[in-house]
């Protein structure tokens, strides 16, 4: 009943001076066991595009949510599969020199 009006409208997204959706982590968290969660996050994706947003999905702990959101044209991912958090000394280090025994940093285009 009422879906999609009041503080959580979706006219706010298009109201908003915003450039990006950020996904949380609690969907794609769950796309691999639960469709639901991949329909949703697909919508949400389509949904951001639809409005010239683009779209960053948190928590990416796997290749297999990685692939899945590749798929859906996400635009960017952050998560553990790409690094844990750094202090801004690892991340420089990170960024220059790289590691065989971490995964390249990726930005899904």
């Amino acid at each position: 009943d009422d879906f999609g009006t009041g503080f959580s409208s979706f006219v706010h997204l298009n109201s908003l001076p915003i450039a990006l959706l950020k996904i949380d982590k609690s969907f794609v968290g769950g796309m691999e066991q639960r469709e639901e969660n991949r329909k949703l996050v697909h919508a949400m994706i389509n949904l951001a595009h639809n409005l010239n947003l683009e779209v960053v999905a948190e928590g990416v702990e796997t290749p297999e949510q990685l692939g899945l959101l590749r798929g859906y044209g996400c635009n960017q991912v952050q998560g553990y599969l790409i690094s844990k958090p750094l202090p801004l000394a690892g991340l420089i280090e990170y960024l220059t020199l790289g590691s065989s025994q971490q995964p390249p940093l990726v930005v899904v285009v």
